[in-house]
């Protein structure tokens, strides 16, 4: 009996000691988990300088709309009813030419002067609108009868953008819809609204037009440009928007970088509708956040070279 209670009190002191040792690996582990929860929220620090070298921009979290848009592509026109042929009244010969293409005329302004072949005397061209000449077929000395216009102008303070709608995306465009139209330059864009949709697609291209009328007393938008738009076809409201360049993936997750205190800390977020420009937030930003919406990638590039460095890797 002593000696089976003997092995029994062997076996009762290594469980107690096994026990005894899982504890503090466990406490350890729990405090190196810690620690590492602690180097997550430890902040970017960069003074103003670095950020405006970099072009990095703090902006506040809020309530926003994501718009959803179409793609597509056109042509800039004159209006036709704002272009002007001008022909002679009489056959004759060119005395004087007073303008030419490009030049501005206003309304009444004489353009040319010709001697009559029937009354051998003189008589004046004028406009007929306040415009711009972007055709001319006169010169001095030259005999011109009245079959063909000798200058076409056109009003141009506004123009057209005929923009081509394939059939897959024709239901959803309707007149009244903005539509923002570009050049290709971020600086040559302008919103204006959809004013008419063609009832009919051409047999050719299988589109149908759609019109936008544009401001263009700037003179940037010239008949016969190649131009790009996005057709605005539907909106959402939510609760947290952000610019889409705020968006940097860290270990194969969304994060977005977050002003805490004197530096900026990565949150992971859950993202919801978007477009080009916008993202809605669903968990991870709170309204009034102020988050790094340009230059991010420089954040996550100083999160990387701590994490290779043997600093934290987030």
């Amino acid at each position: 009996m002593k000696i089976i209670g003997l092995i029994l009190m062997s076996f009762l002191l290594v469980f107690v000691a096994g026990c005894s040792d899982n504890q503090p690996k466990s406490e350890t582990i729990q405090s190196e988990e810690h620690n590492e929860a602690e180097e997550h929220t430890e902040g970017i620090k960069l003074s103003d300088e670095v950020l405006q070298e970099f072009g990095i921009e703090v902006k506040e979290a809020g309530p926003g709309v994501i718009k959803n848009h179409i793609d597509l592509t056109g042509e800039i026109k004159a209006e036709p009813s704002k272009i002007s042929h001008i022909v002679p009244r009489f056959a004759g010969i060119v005395q004087h030419v007073n303008k030419t293409v490009g030049e501005r005329v206003s309304k009444g302004e004489v353009l040319a002067v010709i001697e009559s072949n029937e009354s051998l005397t003189t008589y004046e061209v004028t406009s007929l609108i306040d415009g711009t000449i972007i055709e001319m077929h006169m010169t001095q000395g030259e005999l011109i009868g009245t079959e063909a216009h000798a200058f076409t102008i056109a009003d141009l303070d506004k123009v057209w953008a005929i923009l081509s709608v394939y059939q897959k995306d024709i239901n959803k465009i309707k007149v009244g819809q903005n539509a923002k139209v570009s050049i290709g330059s971020i600086d040559n864009d302008e919103i204006g609204k959809i004013s008419y949709l063609s009832p009919i697609v051409d047999e050719k291209t299988r589109t149908a037009s759609a019109r936008v009328i544009l401001n263009n007393r700037s003179g940037k938008w010239r008949p016969g440009m190649f131009i790009t738009a996005k057709a605005y076809v539907s909106e959402s409201k939510a609760q947290v928007v952000i610019e889409k360049t705020a968006l940097q993936s860290i270990d194969d997750g969304p994060v977005v970088f977050v002003k805490d205190g004197e530096g900026f800390v990565p949150k992971s977020v859950k993202v919801g509708k978007e477009n080009d420009d916008n993202v809605e937030i669903l968990t991870g930003l709170k309204p009034g956040q102020q988050y790094v919406a340009k230059g991010a990638f420089t954040l996550k590039a100083e999160v990387l070279k701590e994490s290779f460095g043997g600093g934290h890797g987030h």
